[in-house]
């Protein structure tokens, strides 16, 4: 037998979960009974988040992790450590307060002056010794009128970088007349020759940005900062702890930090700051010439030559990002793997935004270099059931890209998970925060395996908070001080995500298809973001892996290797597809060329690249964009078809489903695992053909239980079985195939026989979650309830009472095969037959094998279903108190409750 499996049947797997635990400097009691909590979830290691702690790193914050370290130790559990005191990572507890400039944010500000032809202008001194301070955005308004930001510094170490001015309506390239010579007491005098003429101011200015006591993530000395005033006393006092309880430090969404906050159509060539710093500096003129200032108003003017547009920006945020990766990421990585525990976290993805500056660290990839697991987190309502096509939130919040959400987002920290050797196949995600009050345990499942079947499979669910319930922040909160009716259901939940988690780790995941990542493409030029063909992947069940074009120019790292196939570390890929680029890097190109020599398939959508953003040499430019015409170029529309026509696909369905989504995983035994989830509203009922032969069954990671499958090899495919499925809505399906099979397989739970529908004679009673199992006086009631009517604010605990008759089975004195069936309820259900409990289960429609529990004669019967919260609270509170402003939740039963017969 596999040997997850027997781990898992013998209850002994790993932890893989590790949920947020604010801390706000509660008592000593408070602190045990929530780690307590959390370990009764199923749960063994916390990630202790210091963000609303009053005293972080000082003598209340460590008497606070003592007493969870304490606990931990008692218990068998792991502690991380979110690594500051303020969100976003890099306020490095206050220690750049005071610090000298140089260790500061700095930006590159441009101002453009239109001049009219053969006119003279002046520029004064107001333009010319700073520039002028960005005005607040409504959201930073916001953030400022509830006095959540501190009062900024302001810097005296503003400099004039330099005064250009460029020709744009001529044929030949740009070229940049530098007027900084021009520059006398702070004024200049120009008459521009004819024809249409820009000029652009540079300056240096560290008073930009909403964040400028935070570090300068591409300043090495900056960077240390943080490490010194935070990683180093956390060692000084727990250096024991360290790599035994103390597993490692978290980095939540460290930023740049440039422009205005969460900007998101923050693209290069609109008119906003951009990062800066010393390094960055050298760097720049090592690329681009001691003159490289004259180049640099191309990272904002969108009419220039493109190619040479396209240059500038992909040095620039190459310099960047590399700059982000060796002096912030690998820095802490160094640190701790000296220390012996290990670093991990995420970065803001939202939208695009891990691929640009301002709110994130210019590229996925390199901005997660040095974490030991890749990272993402899902907030917010990011991703919800269906919701692919929602039109986007907006308000003082940037508008979502849903495509992003539903189709790249988790495919983001799963894929780097894979091809990073660092990471050893490990993808985390923040989940569940700021979803508010109504995200009970349906959508949670529906959100884990969403997450799951991407090939995410480490957890940080958002959060438990000790601080008074109801805590207004980010909810929803887990236990919440014993109010959440639903904390004993999050616990099933939990120990449901682990075994599957369990499943997803010492293997690999099998993705047919390398998707390239868009980063360079859309700094360097005219790009398709990779969520277009990454949804057409999805819905047509083919699996893939982003790939950064890194992969190709750092192959050792990468363990990248290119022949007849394309293997990337463990990852062996049947087809590349590239998005639409204009611009490409040289080792990318070189290597899709080598693909193709090799005879492996290529795909450009829509087009071919039009040049090489990083090309010195115009001969080898010329003669690699020749041999990039033996590439297929394919309209997006037939991507899939193409794909098809090359046999890439593992798996087919029919009838087809565009919401069936599945994960193919490998382990070393050679044994394969299929992960199947229904996304859809509706059930799916047909047949899927997988490429594997022998021996499988199913695994139910709920109630943790082998189950027979309707499988069959194909007589037309003698390589493939065809298994016969059906899958709910919020179910998954978890196909093994094993080349040592158990002895033993159960029948999975099915209604047939006789069905009897039980509307009337019963009785309800309700509780608060703080008060179960005190229930009110019982009234009664029929079925479906109503209650969501007749108590509009109730949240709690819903008690459901009933008897029915059970005949015996012919001569024996038993009753036969009986199925409990609830087709709807809202949320938790637990069944209780003659007293004795027959499970928890959060997913319609709740069906429950009770042939042990009933007996002949009479038969009495509870149903216990837990809502969630948000009717007692509200809608408010999922972030900065601003509410989504709808009602998730109905409450009760609002389906039937059927009893199924066999033999009666």
């Amino acid at each position: 037998m596999n040997s997850k499996i027997k781990k898992l049947l013998a209850n002994q797997e790993d932890n893989y979960i590790l949920p947020f635990f604010w801390q706000h400097g509660e008592d000593e009691a408070t602190l045990r009974k929530y780690m307590a909590a959390i370990y009764n979830a199923n749960i063994r290691a916390v990630c202790v988040e210091s963000r609303p702690h009053p005293d972080f790193a000082g003598p209340l914050w460590w008497r606070d992790l003592d007493i969870i370290l304490d606990e931990a130790r008692k218990r068998g559990m792991k502690v991380w450590i979110l690594d500051d005191a303020h969100f976003p990572t890099g306020y490095a507890n206050g220690a750049l307060r005071n610090a000298p400039a140089e260790l500061h944010r700095q930006s590159i500000v441009c101002q453009t002056i239109d001049c009219a032809p053969v006119s003279k202008i002046t520029i004064g001194p107001e333009r010319l010794r700073r520039p002028p301070p960005p005005e607040p955005t409504e959201l930073e308004r916001l953030i400022l009128q509830l006095g959540r930001a501190a009062p900024q510094r302001v810097f005296t170490d503003d400099r004039l970088l330099g005064v250009f001015a460029a020709r744009l309506d001529c044929s030949a390239a740009v070229e940049m007349l530098d007027l900084s010579g021009r520059v006398i007491d702070d004024a200049l005098e120009w008459t521009p020759p004819a024809g249409k003429w820009r000029v652009y101011i540079l300056h240096l200015s560290r008073n930009f940005g909403s964040r400028r006591d935070y570090i300068n993530m591409m300043d090495a000395e900056s960077c240390r900062v943080l490490i010194d005033a935070v990683y180093e006393p956390h060692y000084a006092r727990y250096a024991a702890d360290f790599g035994a309880t103390i597993a490692g430090f978290f980095s939540d969404e460290p930023e740049l930090g440039n422009g205005h906050l969460y900007d998101f159509g923050n693209v290069l060539g609109v008119d906003q700051d951009l990062p800066w710093s010393r390094a960055l500096e050298r760097r720049l003129a090592e690329a681009l010439g001691e003159d490289y200032p004259r180049l640099l108003p191309l990272l904002w003017e969108n009419e220039a030559d493109a190619r040479v547009t396209a240059r500038v920006r992909y040095i620039y945020m190459d310099a960047v990002t590399r700059l982000v990766e060796t002096c912030f990421s690998q820095q802490i990585r160094q640190w701790c793997e000296a220390h012996g525990v290990e670093y991990i976290g995420h970065v803001i993805e939202d939208s695009n935004q891990h691929a640009r500056t301002g709110s994130s660290l210019g590229h996925f990839f390199r901005g997660l270099s040095g974490q030991h697991m890749a990272g993402v987190d899902l907030i917010a309502r990011q991703v919800m059931p269906q919701g692919e096509d929602r039109i986007g939130v907006a308000g003082v919040m940037p508008a979502m890209d849903h495509e992003f959400f539903h189709f790249v987002l988790a495919k983001l920290g799963s894929s780097h998970g894979a091809i990073d050797p660092l990471k050893r196949g490990r993808a985390l995600c923040e989940i569940f925060g700021a979803y508010g009050w109504g995200a009970g345990v349906r959508l949670q499942k529906y959100l884990t395996d969403h997450c799951l079947v991407r090939g995410i499979n480490h957890f940080v669910p958002h959060a438990f908070s000790p601080k008074e319930f109801p805590d207004p922040d980010c909810p929803p909160h887990f236990y919440a001080g014993g109010h959440d009716p639903q904390y004993r259901h999050f616990g099933h939940l939990m120990a449901y995500m682990n075994r599957v988690c369990e499943l997803l780790n010492g293997g690999r995941r099998i993705a047919p298809v390398a998707l390239l990542y868009h980063a360079e493409a859309e700094w360097t030029g005219k790009c398709m973001l990779m969520q277009k063909p990454a949804r057409l992947l999805t819905e047509r069940q083919i699996d893939f892996d982003i790939v950064p074009q890194d992969v190709f120019l750092e192959r050792e790292r990468y363990r990248t290797a290119i022949g007849p196939g394309l293997r990337v570390h463990t990852q062996e890929y049947r087809a590349l597809v590239a998005p639409t680029a204009q611009f490409v890097t040289e080792a990318f190109a070189r290597s899709v060329v080598e693909l193709r020599e090799a005879g492996f398939p290529v795909a450009f959508i829509d087009s071919l690249p039009e040049g090489l953003c990083d090309g010195g040499d115009p001969e080898i430019e010329r003669d690699l964009l020749t041999k990039l015409q033996t590439c297929d170029v394919v309209p997006l529309h037939e991507l899939v078809a193409w794909l098809d026509g090359k046999g890439v696909a593992d798996i087919s369905l029919s009838p087809p489903s565009c919401r069936l989504r599945y994960l193919r995983y490998r382990y070393e035994d050679g044994g394969e695992l299929y992960l199947l989830v229904n996304e859809d509203a509706a059930p799916y009922r047909g047949t899927v053909w997988l490429p594997n032969t022998g021996p499988c069954y199913a695994y139910n990671a709920w109630d943790n239980r082998l189950e027979r499958l309707c499988a069959q090899p194909d007589a037309s495919q003698p390589d493939k079985t065809l298994v016969q499925v059906e899958i709910e809505p919020l179910k998954s399906l978890l196909i093994l195939f094993d080349r040592t099979p158990p002895d033993e397989l159960h029948e999975p739970v099915t209604c047939t026989g006789q069905k009897r529908t039980l509307r009337k004679g019963w009785t309800r009673s309700l509780c608060a979650g703080i008060e179960y199992p005190r229930f009110g006086e019982p009234q009664a009631v029929e079925l479906p309830d109503r209650l969501t009517e007749e108590a509009p604010r109730f949240s709690g605990f819903v008690r459901y009472e009933t008897n029915f008759h059970l005949d015996v089975v012919g001569k024996t004195d038993a009753v036969g095969k009986v199925v409990l069936e609830i087709t709807d309820a809202h949320e938790g259900v637990e069944v209780f037959v003659n007293g004795h409990s027959a499970g928890i289960q959060i997913a319609p429609p709740f069906r429950y094998d009770i042939s042990s529990l009933a007996k002949p004669g009479e038969n009495h019967l509870r149903i216990e279903v837990a809502t969630t919260l948000e009717r007692q609270v509200g809608v408010e509170g999922p972030m900065m108190g601003v509410s989504f402003g709808e009602m998730l939740s109905l409450s009760g039963i609002t389906g039937e409750v059927n009893l199924y017969v066999d033999g009666a």
